[in-house]
């Protein structure tokens, strides 16, 4: 009898084990599976999430969205699977300038659109050298579209909106970076010469472009074509960039032919120094030739004339450099950035000077020459949202070379627009930033572009942006 309690106890005993393993097990399989929701919840979350919920719209803000989306500084892929993210960016601005800004003109310099009077946005980015109109003004308004293709690949475009006409500036396809270190971009993009070629106009720190990237870019050099970039693996930022393009825009021009009309070289190094400081220091070079390249101008006289360059070669050096500084690598609060950039541009060709002496008709002659000029700007975030700003700008007109002026045909004077002159520019800003999404800035220029004139320009401004955009390069 003790051994028919000893077994029933026994398998009681079994059975209770039995049953408190069974449940810690069904209790860690219910654990296994609320952990496993909650991933796919999370996943779901970051898949159908905009790119504006983990890179934060902003014009050109410096907070943590201002550093790189990708180590090239292009747009990063969207993380929404298929659905473009939209983004809109709205830059409206006031002007007071006390010279008429249809004289304007960057003296010894050949303005990119052909003409150096008018509003920047003539002529779309590469346009004139203008500083746009007086008074009120809505300009360009930038729409954007971007997307993952496939598994492979990113798309991109966008346009600006100006008075009714609409100008792709940017529409190309890239690669999602499968292969470690590379990034390949087909189609119309902005360079990746020099520092603030690449950003567009809201994601700049003062109202208008440098005059050195005017002179010798335009207002943004853009192309068609093919752009590889390869970051290597080093302990510091290492990119090497190569481009090969139509060369159809300031300082080419269209020519008709099969194969690239523009070469562009660069690289950029860069890396931290402690935990509060950051730098990148690039060089860039670009090749290009122009077929018909006009450009306005006046006689001694005030004759308005046109001119041409024929079968010109165009060689452009730059560098550029960038120090960043935010307090433990933190810029919400406080920060400081430094920036500057030089170019030179060699040019040799044949010039033909639209003047008509005595029935004479055009003057054709061998044309060289030799120009530079840089910028210099600080930018200081004293407390959160508000900014100060302080650039200078100096441009050498430098040597020129043509033969009607070497054969003593003409006096130099009569080649107003190419003489030998400096122009500089001060500018000082002060900007608010309300949020991420909206900048109200101030700004103040004496500008002494022209010819033995100084401009005094104010000008008002506020970027908006609206949807998803993604963060802005280093």
């Amino acid at each position: 009898m003790s051994r028919i309690y000893l077994a029933i106890a026994i398998a009681l005993s079994m059975s209770f084990s039995v049953a408190a393993w069974a449940q810690d097990q069904s209790e860690e399989i219910d654990e296994l599976r609320q952990r496993v929701q909650e991933l796919e919840e999370r996943l779901d979350q970051q898949s159908t999430t905009p790119e504006s919920a983990t890179t934060t719209a902003e014009p050109g803000l410096p907070t943590t969205a201002d550093q790189p989306a990708t180590t090239s500084g292009a747009p990063a892929p969207t993380s929404n699977k298929f659905n473009p993210a939209i983004s809109l960016i709205l830059n409206a601005k006031y002007r007071y300038f006390k010279l008429d800004p249809n004289t304007y003109t960057v003296g010894g310099f050949v303005p990119p659109g052909g003409h150096g009077h008018g509003g920047e946005e003539e002529g779309g980015h590469g346009g004139g050298f203008g500083p746009g109109d007086r008074g009120f003004s809505l300009d360009e308004t930038e729409l954007a579209f971007s997307a993952n293709v496939d598994p492979y690949w990113f798309g991109f475009v966008q346009a600006g909106i100006l008075d009714g006409e609409v100008d792709i500036e940017e529409a190309y396809i890239q690669n999602s970076g499968y292969v470690p270190g590379l990034l390949v971009k087909a189609g119309r993009f902005f360079s990746g010469m020099g520092y603030i070629n690449e950003q567009h106009p809201h994601a700049w720190d003062f109202v208008d472009a440098p005059l050195v990237q005017l002179a010798m870019n335009g207002i943004n050099y853009g192309d068609d074509g093919v752009q590889l970039r390869y970051v290597a693996p080093t302990p510091l930022f290492l990119e090497f960039g190569l481009e090969a393009g139509r060369g159809a825009n300031f300082p080419g021009s269209e020519r008709n032919k099969n194969g690239p009309n523009a070469w562009v070289g660069f690289v950029h190094l860069g890396g931290d120094v402690g935990f509060s400081n950051s730098y990148q220091i690039g060089a860039s070079y670009r090749d290009t030739t122009a077929e018909e390249r006009e450009f306005d101008d006046e006689d001694s006289l005030g004759n308005e004339i046109e001119n041409h360059f024929v079968d010109l070669k165009s060689k452009t050096y730059g560098i550029d450099f960038v120090w960043k500084w935010a307090p433990n690598g933190d810029p919400s609060v406080r920060n400081f950035k430094f920036q500057a950039e030089y170019y030179r541009r060699t040019e040799d060709g044949q010039l033909e000077y639209d003047l008509d002496m005595a029935g004479a008709g055009p003057l054709e002659g061998p044309y060289k020459s030799e120009q530079d000029g840089w910028y210099a700007q600080g930018v200081w975030q004293f407390m959160p949202r508000w900014r100060v700003g302080v650039r200078y700008d100096l441009l050498d007109s430098g040597t020129l070379e043509y033969g009607p002026i070497t054969d003593g045909t003409i006096s130099r004077e009569d080649l107003q627009q190419l003489r030998e002159h400096k122009p500089e520019r001060a500018t000082i800003m002060v900007d608010f930033s309300s949020s991420e999404y909206t900048r109200f800035r101030l700004q103040y220029s004496e500008d002494k572009a022209r010819f033995d004139e100084t401009d005094q320009q104010l000008i008002f401004q506020y970027v908006v942006s609206l949807g998803a955009h993604g963060a802005h390069k280093f």
